[in-house]
């Protein structure tokens, strides 16, 4: 017998509920963790400048510390998830990245800093990877594109927010009120984690991050999105001494933009992979990124400045929808915490590689060659892409 129900109806019937109470309380889990792990990583360097036997080298070793933490963490919580579940160590990494900045209230010692940004980048680690598994268990497969999205989204408004007011609060009210909002935000998330869905520990371990990278399906989308998170390094570390003088309003008009437009585009992009496949994405997204640089280029053009942000941060977006959702979509549930490891992997060494990179090239070449060069040097990146592409829509992978 044929349905009665209207066609809206029926089309909202096919397509499975979006946001249920554990994603919202993911999302709790999300802007917890990533407003206390921004607001701390904008005020600290200032901090240590204030801090005796400080500067800027003691600025540097701290975020240092803090990155190289985090990427140690992504690599070893895959193994500890497959032991202890992903909601146990997605509670201890919110709480080593609450607890130890209070730490900070009592001491300004180098010691205590550098142990502090150690602690803090693990916990981190541990969050991001085992919340990102946990959040691909909870997301439909069919909204997958859409629902990463959304959380992509989440996470990146308290990191717009954060940035600048981890800045702020420490210039009008001191570091302690600092240290207190950052550790709260964390802590206080944990309340969320006992609500999400619990999880038996694997008996047996889950696919290595250096042996799924070697492979295919999962090496192409890692190799493009991480030359696409180079060049977010690149625009964030340089583009306000890149820019001329006469034109520094234009770096803030930039530095909104390029976030803004990677939002936006991160949302559209999800929600076109899950009609259409995300495959066919990758080139598009890899070309805006190229494109976008190479116009930032023009560093004397404040228009070309603010477009070619507009059009890095909307391939940067796709870019980061697309290979995440693809990389998802090709592992058993067993592999997520390997995927999304592998995949902040790529985000933080892109980012710092590309930083220290495009640093050295630009003292011998000057600001406007260097993005010129790094425009040219992600094109070879298109080859994975079409490869993506074109296994994506044959036979087999």
């Amino acid at each position: 017998m044929a349905s009665s129900a209207p066609p809206g109806d029926r089309a909202a019937e096919a397509r499975p509920r979006l946001v249920t109470r554990p994603l919202l309380l993911r999302l709790v889990t999300v802007v917890g963790s990533s407003a206390s792990f921004h607001l701390m990583l904008s005020a600290v360097p200032a901090y240590t400048q204030s801090a005796p036997g400080g500067g800027s080298g003691m600025a540097g070793l701290a975020t240092g510390t803090l990155m190289l933490a985090t990427v140690a963490g992504e690599l070893v919580a895959p193994w500890l998830a497959a032991r202890c579940g992903y909601r146990l160590l997605l509670g201890a990494g919110l709480l080593l990245l609450g607890a130890p900045a209070l730490a900070l209230i009592v001491s300004q010692s180098a010691a205590c800093l550098v142990a502090v940004c150690l602690v803090r980048g693990i916990g981190f680690a541990f969050a991001l990877v085992a919340g990102g598994a946990l959040t691909a268990e909870l997301i439909p497969r069919e909204r997958r594109g859409e629902g990463l999205a959304l959380i992509g989204v989440m996470s990146g408004v308290p990191s717009l927010v954060g940035l600048p007011l981890g800045a702020w609060l420490a210039l009008h009210t001191g570091y302690g009120p600092v240290c207190w909002v950052a550790a709260l935000a964390a802590l206080a998330s944990i309340a969320a984690v006992p609500g999400l869905p619990g999880r038996e520990a694997a008996s047996e371990p889950p696919p290595g991050i250096l042996a799924a990278a070697r492979t295919g399906a999962l090496g192409r989308p890692t190799a493009v999105f991480a030359v696409t998170a180079v060049g977010a390094g690149i625009v964030v570390t340089f583009l306000p001494s890149a820019v001329a003088p006469e034109h520094a309003g234009v770096v803030a008009v930039a530095l909104f933009v390029q976030p803004a437009a990677a939002t936006a585009a991160r949302w559209v992009a999800g929600r076109r992979a899950d009609r259409h496949g995300a495959a066919g994405l990758l080139v598009p997204g890899l070309a805006s990124s190229a494109t976008g640089i190479l116009l930032i280029a023009l560093t004397g053009s404040p228009a070309a400045v603010v477009v070619g942000a507009a059009l890095f941060g909307a391939g940067f977006g796709i870019t980061q929808s697309a290979t995440l959702t693809l990389m998802y979509s090709r592992v058993a549930l067993s592999g997520y915490g390997t995927v999304t490891a592998l995949w902040n992997i790529a985000y933080d060494g892109g980012m710092g590689v590309g930083a220290v990179g495009f640093g050295a090239v630009a003292d011998a070449t000057g600001h406007s060659w260097a993005f010129v060069l790094t425009a040219l040097l992600m094109l070879p990146a298109l080859v994975p892409a079409w490869r993506d592409r074109a296994a994506a829509s044959g036979p087999g992978r």
